[in-house]
């Protein structure tokens, strides 16, 4: 924060001011612009008792009651959330990325919570999984989206859920399903985006690829070694598996280019690209037209970064779009695990004390509101000129790119 607090002071009004309304009453609207506020001050931990401590409440009960209680639907400040990221950081060259987060929890009473792998532990957990949506544009990246997964374990028990405040409506949905509502959400709510990324979980999924695929959305998406490439979407046969058909690229077909910058730093790799022959049923060419490739990231160094030494990504996208430009779209995959990152350490996003599938989405939403305004401010803040993203390259349509 400015040393000046009337610049963002002022700009915290401005953010609530678009959402408050969907709180109804004046306690309740006061209440959840005080949770905001302790959400970006500098409070330990950010669970009930501080932030009501920060508030000047004696007791959590008006904090908890705004989470469990009051009646107001996080999704439609969520809309808000998007309408303000887009006034803000919108920008045609947009990337929407799609990543999952494990928060780990102790029994077995919080909505959605059971043994499962957490990729942000690196191993099985008792825990919640929560897919994400993040927004990568030249001036900033911010959390957009979230939904809370809930294993067929939870939706198969209906009472289960009612007791943790899930609604009778609510099905069980795979990450990819959820991931895909909230893309669509960002794309028929105006967000400017010519690229989706996403990881292995959704980007095996044919259904997921197909849904942006029919919408003519571009997608850089990681794939395991061994997923078969035949046709593109979903169909193949066992000699295609991705890593067989990298294995078989010539020596010029690999290309040193950087990745984004990173967690760690600008990284440079090595990158080949193949083009995928169509599906019989596609109707891709033509002016404007289409392509699916095979991208294959190789470390020049694995034993030294302790990666994998080679990562694969399926592609489609404007028929011309050359390797510089997907590598940019992969390598831009790491901002989704720096927005999950910052908002865990800045603005609570993993400290809630709730139990309820409404609790839950509630606090997501107020935590992603308040590191939302964290990126706008930052955004304002002056900075180098640097070109973002690099302008796609023309390349001939042949088998490897060379």
């Amino acid at each position: 924060m400015s040393e000046n607090p009337r610049p963002w002071a002022a700009g915290l009004d401005e953010l609530f001011a678009r959402v408050a309304a969907r709180f109804g009453r004046v306690e309740p609207r006061r209440q959840a612009r005080a949770y905001l506020v302790g959400l970006l001050a500098p409070v330990e931990r950010k669970n009930g008792w501080q932030l009501a401590e920060a508030a000047g409440d004696a007791k959590p009960h008006r904090m908890q009651r705004l989470l469990n209680g009051v009646r107001w639907d996080p999704r439609d400040v969520r809309a808000d959330l998007r309408d303000y990221v887009v006034e803000h950081l919108g920008d045609p060259g947009g990337v929407l990325i799609v990543d999952e987060t494990g928060f780990v929890k102790k029994g077995n009473r919080s909505a959605g919570v059971q043994r499962q792998y957490s990729g942000t532990a690196g191993r099985m957990e008792n825990c919640q999984l929560g897919v994400f949506l993040a927004y990568s544009a030249p001036r900033g990246r911010v959390l957009l989206d979230a939904e809370l997964y809930l294993p067929k374990s939870w939706t198969d028990d209906r009472a289960r859920c009612a007791q943790a405040g899930i609604p009778d409506d609510v099905p069980f949905a795979t990450r990819p399903a959820l991931a895909a509502a909230m893309l669509g959400r960002a794309l028929e709510g105006g967000v400017p985006a010519s690229w989706v990324s996403a990881d292995e979980t959704c980007g095996q999924d044919y259904k997921f690829r197909l849904y942006l695929e029919k919408r003519k959305v571009g997608y850089v998406v990681a794939v395991p070694g061994k997923q078969l490439l035949g046709v593109g979407i979903g169909y193949g046969d066992t000699g295609s598996r991705a890593d067989a058909v990298a294995a078989a690229a010539p020596r010029q077909a690999w290309k040193r280019l950087p990745a984004d910058d990173g967690a760690k730093g600008p990284r440079s790799y090595d990158w080949a690209m193949a083009t995928l022959p169509p599906h019989p049923a596609d109707d891709l060419r033509g002016p404007g037209g289409f392509q699916r490739r095979l991208l294959v990231r190789r470390s020049p160094a694995p034993d030294v970064q302790g990666e994998p030494d080679h990562a694969y990504y399926l592609c489609f996208g404007p028929s011309g779009t050359g390797i510089e430009q997907l590598a940019h779209i992969a390598g831009s995959h790491w901002a989704i695990e720096d927005c999950l990152q910052s908002a865990k350490n800045k603005v609570g996003l993993d400290q809630y004390q709730v139990r309820r599938y409404d609790g839950w989405h509630r606090h997501i939403t107020l935590a992603m509101l308040a590191h939302a305004y964290l990126a706008v401010t930052a955004a304002h803040t002056p900075k180098p000129h640097t070109a973002w993203p690099p302008s796609p390259r023309p390349r001939p349509a042949i088998s490897w790119h060379i």
